[in-house]
């Protein structure tokens, strides 16, 4: 971990264009989840992300729940992130993910002669619980779902 910032990256033999427009549609994220922890994209989901979209997703990790998600940077084939929050609406809502979350989920896609670099990050910076974050094993297990992240959106965009 650098700082607040776990990155890993990997050379997809694939155009930007392809890998950006899988990572820029919500409803493809369980496809792509290395973690296992991503199960469905919640109604009322825009079906192509766009600067301050929000979306919501189902999400499991030993009991279910939902995370609220906000696109935060948004360069077209370059850069996708949005931050991340657990609370939801209301103020109840409110007041949960004012203090859980903040967390971005970057990708940044650089061509190459092998085709793109794809850099995923997980940025906690602006997590509430940041310091929780940094302990034990998460930063490690975190970079490993994210390894497993990159090599799925290499399956799904060199598939047939």
């Amino acid at each position: 971990m650098d700082g607040d910032v776990v990155s890993v990256e990997r050379v997809v033999p694939a155009g930007p264009a392809a890998i950006f427009a899988l990572l820029a549609d919500a409803s493809r994220h369980p496809e792509i989840d290395g973690s296992g922890t991503v199960q469905q994209v919640r109604a009322g989901a825009p079906h192509q992300l766009a600067l301050g979209v929000t979306f919501s997703m189902s999400m499991r990790m030993g009991l279910p729940y939902t995370s609220y998600s906000r696109v935060v940077e948004f360069e077209q084939d370059r850069r996708i992130a949005w931050q991340t929050s657990f609370g939801g609406t209301g103020w109840f809502g409110g007041l949960v993910g004012h203090v859980v979350g903040g967390r971005i989920w970057r990708y940044e896609l650089e061509p190459d002669a092998g085709g793109t670099v794809v850099r995923e990050s997980w940025d906690i910076g602006q997590d509430h619980t940041r310091a929780l974050l940094r302990l034990g094993g998460l930063p490690d297990k975190t970079a490993a779902d994210m390894s497993r992240t990159l090599a799925r959106i290499e399956e799904i965009v060199t598939a047939g």
